[in-house]
């Protein structure tokens, strides 16, 4: 399954940059966002994995991200590798000419196991999230409102 969703931010394309490449404020704009372990490579750079864990409802879910391209501020390019779901993201930043920045993330999502079947019944379901984080990036990084306020 290949998707592609957009949101402009109304703030310099460096700013938006510096807030979405702080793993510190992940905790402001991904909800259920716990942790964030570094595990191989130089942290911050192409070919560093780190472990991410999330709690979704009563379930702690961890995945693997791993960077594959970082060309800021144009480009940051992740994977993200969990039990029976694996997601390539490639995240854009365009520099608008009213100053503002086009946020555009690409995904693709492969699914096996049981995952298979909730990507066939709700394909719906991972675009809404990806517009949710984005959206709440919005919210955190032009009015500094944290998903932890809700």
């Amino acid at each position: 399954m290949e998707y592609t969703v957009e949101i402009e931010i109304k703030l310099p394309r460096n700013e938006v940059v510096a807030k979405f490449d702080n793993e510190n404020n992940m905790k402001h704009w991904q909800k259920g966002f716990v942790s964030m372990e570094h595990l191989i490579g130089e942290k911050g750079k192409t070919g560093a994995t780190s472990k991410l864990t999330y709690k979704m409802g009563k379930r702690e879910i961890e995945m693997i991200e791993t960077i594959t391209l970082l060309d800021p501020p144009e480009a940051f390019h992740l994977t993200f590798d969990a039990k029976n779901v694996y997601n390539i993201q490639e995240n854009y930043f365009e520099e608008l000419p009213n100053g503002n920045t086009n946020w555009i993330s690409k995904n693709e999502f492969r699914f096996s196991g049981f995952m298979k079947f909730m990507a066939f019944f709700m394909p719906g379901a991972f675009k809404k999230q990806s517009c949710a984080y984005m959206q709440d990036f919005k919210d955190f990084a032009e009015n500094g409102k944290s998903v932890l306020d809700n």
